[in-house]
């Protein structure tokens, strides 16, 4: 049995399939290590038109997905047996998704993700229906299917038998609050800049401590507000301090 099941509902359902059956997502699916079902809301209209959105009360630009067709499709999702569920809006208004909400969720039985279109989604949806609205960031795109494969792969990839390498995911930049050290492979010169020497000598303890001293310099270069977030240890302190150091030595 799968560790965890994703149900979209979205108005393609044909978008969030074909792109999720490639890479690790299609891996993991393969392997039964995650599952994925698709629900359109269109199914669950009752006029001929298929009607799923209409005029925003109050006037304004756009359309507005109305509340039924989500509701029923939300419903016959849930039909399934399953210790724990969460079902997701995913809208600009959410909280941003971090690498440790992605890791929390890896423990959900069945995760239901809202991929909403047009100007937004009947508010009174997301009272009823929604247990949590996500955002990938602060702006916005032309739908949520977009966004619901991007928490599929960021959660698939947490699963356990999924990546090759298990310790892959745990070294993914995020993944400590910090972003990901410099990465090198042949050729060992390349338009005249080298690979580190530290890397080439095979001494382990050395190239962690490399890469911990280039993880943390990065994340001070790049995002420092991740850093504000992150009590550091001695080590890693001192280590901080030598990539200062040693940037400002080059740049003299």
């Amino acid at each position: 049995m799968a560790l965890i099941r994703f149900d979209v509902v979205t108005l393609f359902p044909e978008m969030v399939t074909a792109a999720a059956s490639y890479g690790v997502t299609g891996r993991a699916l393969e392997r039964d290590i995650a599952a994925l079902a698709v629900w359109n809301p269109r199914d669950y209209t009752n006029d001929k038109h298929k009607s799923v959105d209409d005029r925003p009360y109050g006037g304004g630009p756009g359309m507005v997905m109305k509340y039924q067709p989500l509701h029923d499709a939300v419903v016959d999702a849930k039909k399934i047996n399953v210790e724990t569920r969460k079902v997701i809006y995913l809208s600009p208004q959410g909280k941003p998704i971090t690498q440790h909400l992605l890791s929390e969720a890896c423990q959900i039985s069945q995760l239901i993700l809202i991929a909403g279109r047009y100007e937004g989604i009947d508010e009174r949806f997301i009272d009823l229906d929604c247990n949590d609205e996500w955002s990938i960031g602060d702006y916005v795109i032309s739908g949520g299917e977009l966004a619901a494969l991007i928490v599929i792969d960021a959660i698939t990839r947490l699963l356990p038998g999924v990546l090759g390498d298990a310790e892959s995911a745990e070294q993914d930049s995020h993944a400590d609050g910090l972003l990901d050290y410099p990465h090198f492979t042949r050729p060992e010169l390349l338009e005249g800049r080298p690979a580190p020497n530290v890397l080439l000598g095979g001494n382990h303890a050395d190239i962690a401590r490399w890469r911990m001293k280039q993880a943390l310099g990065r994340t001070w270069q790049r995002r420092p507000d991740l850093l504000k977030k992150k009590n550091l240890n001695t080590e890693q302190e001192s280590l901080l301090k030598e990539f200062i150091v040693e940037l400002n030595q080059f740049k003299v």
